[in-house]
């Protein structure tokens, strides 16, 4: 085998691995990201922003243990949590269920 064949093998091998890795790198990324969830903090910052366009809260929490939720075929794993506020000079609480992967409110009720 010449230098010269030797030379185009090791180039062909190499952009083919390269190519590979590239790939194989992006789907794992790719996959990676569809798995990964908000941190609790970050959910609850995010209800917290929409509660205080309405006015001042007095205080918030959020369990940190994710919980399945299925809605019929929709499976999902979701946080719960509160906030408190003052509404006609009375403590007013509510809670939240919020999507783990994108900090979506799924269901606010009063109590």
């Amino acid at each position: 085998m010449t230098n010269r064949k030797k030379s185009t093998l090791f180039t062909n091998g190499f952009a083919l691995g390269l190519g590979s890795g590239i790939a194989l790198g992006s789907l794992s990324t790719l996959w990676y990201q569809s798995k990964k969830t908000l941190s609790p903090d970050a959910i609850l910052n995010k209800v917290k922003q929409a509660f205080l366009q309405e006015g001042p809260i007095e205080g918030s929490w959020i369990n940190f243990e994710k919980k399945p939720r299925r809605v019929f075929a929709v499976r999902s794993k979701t946080y719960t949590g509160g906030i408190i506020r003052i509404e006609d000079c009375e403590k007013v609480q509510y809670e939240f269920i919020a999507d783990a992967y994108t900090g979506t409110i799924l269901d606010i009720h009063r109590l």
